[in-house]
């Protein structure tokens, strides 16, 4: 087998232990030789810490799996075969304005969703370009493999504006809901289940359920609504459907969907949370700093169970079941984000879209899932649109455009509170928005 070369930008990250206990598992169908872990002087401290982790869980396991540690993403690129991102511009004291600035608007403020995920998004799009016009020269026949958020809104960037053609976007969401599906219908071991999963990156829905040959949709929503519902996802609150809405809305979707359903519920519970200085960012702060604590430590070898805690739960089933089934042209179905290419039959075909995929040597290929229920389309459509927008502001840091992106977005909805947002934000990550004040 011809060995790889993997290199991550982020890797002071703190899934990262995650990321190597997944390629451990996996080395004898995926024999990783060299795992290239990229940050930025900012993160050289960490990147530091977690690299020294990440070679004392290869040393122990035995395997010839070299781990290189630089703030040289040239040097790392050169000939790889796969690249992953997982990393956050502005760190987490960014995501903190992004969820903080928005609330004292009334309006939700979340890193994926609203105004916090198009700036993230703002943030984001010109260093994957960046990465993208390194790979052209370095590696160019190498896989991209994006689980920086927002995924979905950067994978529409790149195929809608770069010519870059070997670019997937994942989610760990879609593995947190399959899950979800089995406990909820206790799958046993020897069950056969199948899931279809459709919609955009935290807008997606299963489609389509079939346990043991029969179809499962009903039996998944009766059996909620008989155990009551809830969610897996760490970083959002569980809100309960009402039993009514479930059984008329008869889908389940991932639980960002309660930020669109249960706005007014969900705006409180973010505004209470930011009141005790709980907001999920200074959450995570504090888990990550736990967490690096625990990487310190010279006898651990192993990724610490609280990982789990950081949201990220289930990133190397995502990731390193991806990078392998390329690599070994599996052809088994995962969800990722791609070109639609008719999957979604009510959504054009060339937009980005969440959905299963056969998963070759020559990338995903959608299966179709039909047309997206008539209760789910209107919202992912207009989440759509933004998306398309926010894109297109990244790339010209033209106000007007970002005024009308972020107004039209379904948490927003009014120009006036929109101005302020953008106002205030625009300012807070001045830094990090050179398109914007060129």
């Amino acid at each position: 087998m011809k060995s790889v070369k993997i290199v991550t930008i982020g890797g002071g990250s703190s899934y990262t232990p995650e990321l190597i206990e997944g390629f451990i598992k996996r080395y004898d169908e995926l024999p990783v030789r060299e795992l290239w872990l990229v940050d930025i002087e900012e993160g050289k401290h960490k990147l530091e810490i977690v690299g020294n982790l990440a070679k004392r869980m290869v040393k122990k396991a035995g395997i010839p799996m070299k781990i290189y540690m630089t703030l040289d993403r040239q040097e790392a690129l050169k000939d790889a075969d796969f690249v992953t991102t997982q990393f956050r511009v502005g760190q987490l004291d960014a995501r903190e304005k992004d969820e903080l600035i928005p609330l004292k608007y009334g309006v939700i403020g979340q890193e994926t969703n609203g105004p916090g995920g198009m700036f993230k998004a703002l943030r984001t799009i010109p260093v994957i370009f960046d990465i993208i016009k390194d790979c052209e020269k370095l590696c160019p026949n190498a896989w991209i493999i994006s689980f920086t958020n927002p995924s979905g809104i950067n994978a529409e960037a790149v195929f809608r504006h770069t010519g870059w053609k070997k670019f997937i976007g994942l989610c760990n969401g879609p593995v947190n809901m399959i899950k979800d599906i089995e406990h909820i219908l206790n799958v046993q071991d020897n069950d056969e289940l199948d899931v279809k999963i459709g919609g955009i990156n935290h807008m997606i829905y299963a489609l389509d359920i079939t346990l043991n040959g029969e179809n499962a949709n009903r039996k998944l929503i009766d059996t909620m609504i008989d155990q009551g519902n809830s969610e897996s996802l760490k970083n959002i609150v569980d809100i309960p459907w009402s039993n009514e809405f479930l059984n008329s809305y008869g889908y389940l979707g991932i639980g960002y969907l309660r930020y669109y359903l249960q706005k007014q519920q969900m705006l409180e519970h973010c505004q209470e949370d930011a009141a005790k200085g709980q907001c999920r960012a200074q959450v995570v702060k504090k888990v990550e700093k736990e967490l690096f604590e625990k990487y310190k430590d010279e006898n651990l070898d192993v990724k610490p169970k609280e990982l789990e805690q950081r949201g990220g739960a289930y990133y190397s089933d995502a990731a390193c079941n991806l990078i392998s089934s390329l690599y070994n042209d599996k052809g088994d179905i995962q969800v990722v984000d791609t070109l639609n290419k008719g999957a979604i039959s009510n959504m054009p075909d060339d937009v980005v879209v969440e959905v299963s995929c056969k998963i070759t040597k020559d990338g995903p290929v959608p299966i179709p899932v039909g047309e997206l229920p008539l209760q789910t389309v209107g919202l992912i459509h207009q989440l759509k649109a933004f998306e398309i927008l926010t894109t297109n502001v990244a790339l010209s840091g033209n106000y007007d455009d970002a005024l009308v992106a972020m107004t039209i977005n379904p948490l927003v909805q009014s120009e006036i509170t929109a101005k302020k947002i953008l106002d205030e934000m625009l300012e807070a990550h001045k830094k990090y928005l050179p398109q914007f004040y060129k």
